[in-house]
């Protein structure tokens, strides 16, 4: 089946708002194109700069070209305390990406810094990224799953100690139980 490929290089991000009250503040990026959801790994912030240098390709068929238009960048503040909190997003309409990639049979755009807008519309840092747009190749029939924001990263601290005492202790009783039954049986003999 025919259709192109996105690829998508997250550089970095500066000026970007502290949401965390304690410690050190600490960032992924949910990218979102043609349906298809990636999460960065998570970064914290170095000299007011944050530095992911992650790529992510998407595999988009005929269909999904000529129905969706935009890449949508969104940073989540990560915490202690909370799953993640929105701080700013970045939307790339990529029509026109689009159009002049089947006119030229590629299209990249080297590392370019783009304005992230907050939740109250307006603009407070950047984001740097990259896009490379390749047309007209074989995509593959397997396609990766959308990624789920609910996964075994997204669990709360207080959440994975409990989980861990709890397992601790099921083994402590096992261990401690089997130990009595053989002193028991040496015992009787």
């Amino acid at each position: 089946m025919k259709g192109a490929m996105l690829d998508v290089l997250l550089v970095s991000a500066e000026g970007i708002k502290n949401i965390n009250i304690i410690g050190t503040p600490a960032y992924h990026v949910n990218i979102e194109c043609c349906g298809q959801i990636r999460r960065s790994k998570s970064a914290t912030v170095n000299h007011d700069e944050i530095y992911w240098n992650e790529k992510f390709t998407f595999e988009l068929s005929r269909s999904e070209l000529e129905t969706h238009g935009y890449l949508k960048l969104k940073i989540v503040g990560e915490d202690y305390f909370t799953k993640g909190a929105f701080v700013g997003q970045t939307i790339i309409f990529l029509k026109g990406v689009f159009l002049e990639g089947n006119y030229k049979a590629l299209v990249e755009l080297n590392p370019s810094p783009f304005n992230v807008v907050l939740e109250d519309d307006t603009y407070n840092g950047q984001m740097t990224l990259g896009l490379k747009f390749i047309p007209n190749i074989a995509l593959q029939m397997k396609r990766r799953e959308t990624m789920q924001e609910e996964n075994d990263d997204g669990k709360s601290i207080c959440r994975t100690i409990t989980s861990s005492f709890w397992k601790l202790q099921w083994w402590k009783n096992i261990f401690s139980y089997r130990n009595k039954i053989f002193i028991d049986k040496r015992k009787n003999n």
